[in-house]
C-alpha cells in the first residue's frame, strides 16, 4: 500500500465524486433516509412499554391501550415503509455506479501507454481494478455503510440515555462482549484483504485460460493437435488453485466464527440474566423491562453496525483503492507539449544512433540504428524474423520509448511534442491488426463521420479491392462483423479483413501511412494489385512498408534492410540488388520466382 495515503479517506472522496458527477439526488436522498432510520426504533422503545404496563394494569384503560399500539403501529409503519422506499431506490443506483466505475477502468485502459498493455505489474493492477469493483461492492456499498453509520450514531445516543436511567450496567455488558465481536471481525478482514492480491492473480490466469478455451480463433488450434486435453488439465491446474485458495481463506476463519458465536450467546444471556434479576427484584416493572430489552438490542445493534461498518468501509475501501491505483496508474513514457506546425504537411523523421531493450527484458532488440525518412518519401523495411522492423516502427509510433539515442520529427525530439497530437501523424496497419465486432462502415469510420464520409468510404473499398465483396454482405457496409453481437454477423477472410485495416488507415487520412506486412494474409496477385494502387493510395504521402515479400520494395524511394537489430543495408532496389553478398540480394534471388 502507498505511504502517508489512507485507502478509506481516498475510497470515500471517489464515492462523492461519482455522486456528483452521475447521481447527485443520491445525497439528500441518503440524508433523509439517515434520519428516518434513525427515528424508526424509537416508536417501538417509547410507546410499546407504556402499552404493556397500562396491559398489566389492575383497571385498564381500553382506549388508551388502543391508542398507544394505534400511534405505535402507525408511526413503525410509516417510518420503516418510508425507509425500505428510501432504501430501495437508493439501491437502485448500485449497478449505475458500478458500470460508471468500469466504464472508467475501460477508458483507462485504452489511454494508459501501451508499453504497460505488455507489463505483468500493470496487467495485474488492473484485474486487481476490475476484481476492486465487485468485492467493493463500488459506490452504493461505501457510501450507503457510511450513511448506515451516521443513522446507528443518532441511535445510540438516544438509547444510551434511556439505559443509564433503568439498566446502566447493560452497558458494560454489551460494550465488553461488543469489543470481543469486533476484534473477531477484525481479524476476518485482515484474513480477506491479505489474501485480495494472490486472488487477483490466480484470476487472470484462470480467466485468460477460460477465455481461450470458449474464443473460437482457437478452434482450428485445438481441433487440429489435439490440444483440448491439455487446456482442459491447465484449467482444472487453476481450479484447484482457486479451490486452495478459499479452502485455505474458510480454515483460517473458522476459529473466528466459532468465537463469534460462543460471544453472542454470552451477549444473550448475560442480557436476559441482568433485565429478568431487575424485573423480579421489582426494580423494574414489566413495560420497562420489555423496554430496557428493546434497547439494549437497539443499542447492541446499533454499536455493531457502527464498528462492523467502519470496518467494512475499511475492507470494501482497500479493494476500491485498487481502482483508484490503476486510474492513476504512473506513465511509462514522458509526455511534452509542444505543438506539431502544420501537422498536415510533409515531416522528416530520423533515428539518431537508437538502442532498445522491450521492458524487463533485457535483451537489446534494436542496437544503434540511424535512418533519415524525408518528407513524401516511401521506405520499404525488409529483413528476417526476429531483425527488428515491427519494433522500429512501434518506435516510431510512441508505442514505446527508446532507451538511448533519439527520434527526430522535423528535427526535435518526439518525446518533446504533445503525445495525443504527435499519434495523429500515423495511419498504421500492424500485422496483428484487429476489426472489431461493429459494422463494416463503423470499422472504417471508427466514430469520424463527417459529410460525404459514406462516398469516402466506398471510394476506398474500391481502391482496396473489397467494394464488391462489402455490397453483397445481407446489410452492405451496416453488415456487423463477427458474431458476438449479431447472429448475422460475418466472418471475412483474413484477406479481406486485411483489405478492410488498410482501407481504415487510408479514411485517417494522416500525412504518415505506416503497413506492417500490409499483405501477409492475400495472394500474390491481390497483393501485387495493392502495391499497383500504391501510389494513389497514399497520394503523395510519406510511407514506411514493412514485407517480407520484396516486391514491395519496387514501389518505394528507398529499402532499409535490417538484421541482428540494426540497419545493415541501405538504398534503392536497384542498388542493392545488385550488391555482391547482400543480404538484399540473397532474399530477392530466393524470391523472384513470386515476382511479377
Amino acid at each position: 500500500m502507498d505511504k502517508k495515503i489512507s485507502p478509506v479517506r481516498e475510497s470515500i472522496k471517489y464515492c462523492f465524486r461519482q455522486i456528483k458527477q452521475y447521481k447527485r439526488s443520491y445525497l439528500p436522498l441518503s440524508v433523509i433516509n439517515v434520519i428516518i432510520g434513525a427515528a424508526a426504533p424509537f416508536s417501538e422503545l417509547i410507546f410499546l412499554p407504556l402499552a404493556i404496563d397500562a396491559l398489566m394494569a389492575e383497571e385498564k384503560n381500553v382506549p388508551l391501550i388502543l391508542f398507544y399500539f394505534g400511534i405505535m403501529t402507525t408511526l413503525t409503519i410509516l417510518l420503516q415503509g418510508s425507509n425500505s422506499v428510501l432504501s430501495i431506490h437508493l439501491a437502485k443506483c448500485e449497478d449505475l455506479f458500478l458500470n460508471a466505475s468500469s466504464r472508467e477502468i475501460s477508458a483507462r485502459c485504452m489511454e494508459i501507454d501501451f508499453s504497460l498493455t505488455e507489463d505483468k505489474a500493470a496487467l495485474d493492477q488492473i484485474k486487481k481494478a476490475r476484481e476492486g469493483i465487485q468485492w467493493s461492492g463500488g459506490t452504493h456499498q461505501i457510501a450507503g455503510a457510511f450513511f448506515t453509520i451516521i443513522s446507528n450514531v443518532i441511535k445510540i445516543f438516544g438509547v444510551i440515555a434511556v439505559l443509564i436511567i433503568n439498566a446502566p450496567i447493560l452497558l458494560i455488558i454489551i460494550g465488553v462482549l461488543l469489543v470481543l465481536s469486533a476484534i473477531i471481525n477484525a481479524r476476518k478482514n485482515d484474513i480477506d484483504i491479505k489474501n485480495f492480491t494472490e486472488l487477483s492473480g490466480i484470476n487472470r490466469i484462470f480467466g485468460h485460460i477460460c477465455w481461450e478455451m470458449e474464443d473460437f480463433r482457437y478452434g482450428k488450434d485445438v481441433r487440429l493437435y489435439s490440444a483440448a486435453g491439455m487446456m482442459l488439465e491447465k484449467t482444472s491446474q487453476q481450479i484447484k488453485r482457486l479451490s486452495d485458495y478459499w479452502e485455505n481463506i474458510n480454515r483460517l476463519k473458522f476459529p473466528l466464527n466459532i468465537l463469534d458465536i460462543i460471544v453472542g450467546v454470552l451477549r444473550d444471556f448475560g442480557t436476559y440474566l441482568y433485565l429478568g434479576a431487575l424485573a423480579i427484584l421489582g426494580k423494574i416493572s414489566i413495560g420497562t423491562f420489555s423496554q430496557m430489552l428493546s434497547a439494549g438490542g437497539t443499542l447492541h445493534s446499533s454499536l455493531q453496525a457502527v464498528i462492523m461498518g467502519a470496518q467494512d468501509i475499511a475492507k470494501r475501501s482497500n479493494y476500491m483503492y485498487e481502482i483508484i491505483r490503476f486510474m492513476d496508474y504512473p506513465p511509462a513514457m514522458e509526455k511534452g507539449s509542444r505543438k506539431i506546425e502544420n501537422i498536415n504537411g510533409g515531416h522528416e523523421i530520423e533515428f539518431k544512433n537508437v538502442c532498445f531493450s522491450y521492458p524487463k527484458t533485457g535483451v537489446a532488440v534494436l542496437k544503434d540504428v540511424s535512418i533519415k525518412i524525408k518528407a513524401g518519401e516511401k521506405l520499404s523495411v525488409v529483413g528476417l524474423n526476429g531483425a527488428g522492423k515491427t519494433t522500429f516502427i512501434k518506435l516510431l509510433c510512441r508505442l514505446y520509448d527508446v532507451d538511448s539515442g533519439e527520434i527526430l520529427l522535423d528535427g526535435v525530439n518526439i518525446r518533446d511534442y504533445d503525445y495525443d497530437e504527435y499519434m495523429k501523424l500515423f495511419s498504421v496497419v500492424f500485422q496483428d491488426f484487429r476489426l472489431l465486432a461493429f459494422s463494416a462502415e463503423d470499422n472504417i469510420l471508427l466514430g469520424r463521420h463527417e459529410e460525404g464520409s459514406d462516398k469516402i468510404v466506398d471510394d476506398l473499398f474500391e481502391k482496396t479491392g473489397i467494394l464488391e465483396k462489402i455490397k453483397s454482405l445481407p446489410k452492405g457496409r451496416d453488415t456487423m462483423m463477427f458474431k458476438q453481437f449479431d447472429k448475422d454477423g460475418v466472418e471475412l477472410s483474413g484477406g479481406q479483413q486485411q483489405k478492410m485495416a488498410i482501407a481504415r488507415a487510408l479514411y485517417k487520412d494522416a500525412p504518415v501511412i505506416i503497413l506492417d506486412e500490409p499483405t501477409a494474409a492475400l495472394d500474390p496477385v491481390a497483393e501485387y494489385e495493392i502495391y499497383r494502387q500504391f501510389n494513389s493510395l497514399v497520394n503523395g504521402k510519406t510511407a514506411v512498408y514493412i514485407s517480407h515479400r520484396l516486391s514491395s520494395c519496387k514501389f518505394c524511394d528507398n529499402i532499409a534492410v535490417f538484421s541482428e537489430g540494426t540497419v545493415k543495408e541501405y538504398g534503392t532496389h536497384d542498388e542493392l540488388v545488385h550488391k555482391t553478398d547482400g543480404i538484399y540480394a540473397e532474399m530477392f534471388k530466393a524470391q523472384a520466382q513470386y515476382y511479377v
